[in-house]
């Protein structure tokens, strides 16, 4: 958490986790066309990057229903098969456009069991549950897709087993396999590698991982309460950004009040219009392990100071945050919303942000991120969302969609989780009368690897509530 850059450039340095693949020699069996029956499909293919080399491969698809009845595109998964260019080699997927919305389009990366002379990896394409039905006969459409090297180095096309750069129009390709309802029904998978042979490590038709719960409704008598420290949290006291240089961060100002029957997290900043008179808050998980998955917290913004006269460049957050290991380190990464009541970084009045961190470098300043914001009041209780996939950063607030970040800002290391409400300057607010501002938290939730809609967490933390459960964290160290 910084002072806040303007929008940054695109870098082309992307990092995700490699996905590792090998050099075995096998040759196969193939699966079955399209099902006979009730439901079935066929995968159309078509390339627009034709050469042996290319910046990016670009498998275009369409998927076509052959069967009698409609089928859910939810149940429907679909594998191109290739080549990784080394083992530490790591993959980007994107989406260029597509009839049904990229919106609704997954991809995600897998490392075959059984490594061929043109396959040790596949991109598997899903579809969310927004992307409907396909009636009988119907297909999907253009699906322009791409995936490229996170360096952006020229990738080798001609050894890849799905690959054809003689195809530029479509036609049925059975060099994808297609699964319905989790059984194949098309195209013929790398030998021994069919997509649902139990023994494949990656199988979709396995249940989702993840669904650890952290969830802390801040039930606690003070900062010095022993059970802060045992589940997790740390309450902020040595020195340092950000904010005005020379405040101090007072663990003292994070008091846990009683609000409506129900206990609250209360971050106080306070300040007389002086570096030494300045008192900070932050609380922040000892442990960085949160990456994929959901994030939420029900936080109340508050556009005035509980006392003394208003004005001050003030930011109230919730965020996530990894270390910065080196300038433009590309395995940062930093998730925010933060509300700014009184304006500051060049704005005037109101406004929230929401921002997606790809690196910085602090000294001489470079950012490299991507923002959604909005010039309007924020006061009062609001529920924050965060979710983080393979494929984009999504942030709603009260139920709605706020902004929706691309997939370059997603996160290489798990992070922290945190909350801090601090001052950007001085500037705002110039009287050396005392003032105090609140920031407060009712709950925060993290369910690893699983995207959830604002109303499952609400219905999660209801559940826990209903339970009497004040504190769960199931997340392992990473």
């Amino acid at each position: 958490m910084r002072n806040r850059p303007p929008t940054g450039r695109r870098r082309l340095a992307l990092a995700l986790s490699a996905l590792l693949g090998g050099s075995a020699l096998i040759a196969l069996p193939t699966t079955a066309g399209a099902a006979d029956g009730g439901g079935g499909v066929a995968v159309q293919y078509r390339t627009s990057a034709s050469g042996a080399t290319a910046d990016q491969s670009e498998p275009w698809l369409k998927v076509r229903n052959t069967g009698s009845t409609s089928v859910q595109l939810s149940q429907v998964k679909i594998r191109y098969y290739f080549k990784a260019d080394s083992a530490s080699t790591s993959y980007r997927f994107a989406c260029s456009w597509a009839v049904k919305g990229c919106a609704n389009i997954t991809g995600t990366f897998g490392t075959l069991a059984n490594p061929t002379a043109t396959a040790d990896r596949y991109l598997e394409i899903g579809f969310t549950s927004s992307a409907g039905t396909l009636a009988s006969g119907a297909d999907t459409g253009d699906m322009q897709l791409r995936f490229y090297q996170s360096n952006w180095q020229t990738l080798n096309q001609a050894d890849d087993y799905s690959f054809s750069g003689a195809q530029t129009s479509y036609a049925d390709w059975n060099k994808v396999t297609a699964q319905l309802a989790g059984a194949t029904v098309w195209g013929t998978a790398p030998a021994g590698n069919d997509p649902t042979d139990p023994t494949d490590p990656t199988d979709p038709t396995d249940p989702p991982g993840g669904g650890q719960s952290l969830f802390d409704d801040f039930s606690y008598t003070s900062y010095t309460d022993p059970a802060i420290s045992a589940h997790g949290w740390n309450v902020r006291s040595n020195s340092g950004g950000p904010g005005v240089p020379g405040a101090n961060w007072d663990p003292s100002k994070v008091t846990f009040p009683t609000v409506s029957g129900n206990k609250v997290m209360n971050l106080e900043t306070s300040t007389a219009g002086t570096a030494e008179s300045t008192k900070q808050t932050e609380v922040v998980s000892k442990s960085t392990k949160f990456k994929n998955g959901t994030y939420a917290a029900r936080v109340k913004f508050a556009d005035a100071p509980q006392s003394g006269p208003d004005g001050d460049h003030l930011v109230q957050t919730f965020f996530t945050i990894n270390d910065l290991k080196a300038p433009m380190a590309d395995d940062y990464a930093e998730y925010d919303f933060e509300y700014l009541p009184n304006g500051g970084w060049g704005e005037s009045g109101n406004i929230l942000y929401t921002t997606s961190w790809e690196t910085y470098n602090p000294d001489p300043w470079q950012a490299v991120n991507q923002h959604t914001e909005s010039r309007q009041s924020y006061a009062g209780w609001h529920d924050l969302v965060l979710t983080i996939d393979n494929s984009s950063i999504k942030y709603y607030i009260d139920g709605q969609l706020f902004g929706t970040h691309d997939a370059q800002y997603l996160p290489e290391r798990p992070m922290s989780i945190n909350f801090n409400q601090w001052l950007i300057d001085l500037a705002g607010q110039t009287s050396t009368t005392a003032r105090a501002y609140n920031e407060q938290v009712d709950y925060v939730l993290h369910v690893k690897d699983q995207v959830l809609t604002p109303a499952q967490v609400s219905a999660k933390v209801a559940a826990y509530r209903t339970a009497g459960t004040a504190f769960v964290d199931e997340v392992p160290a990473s």
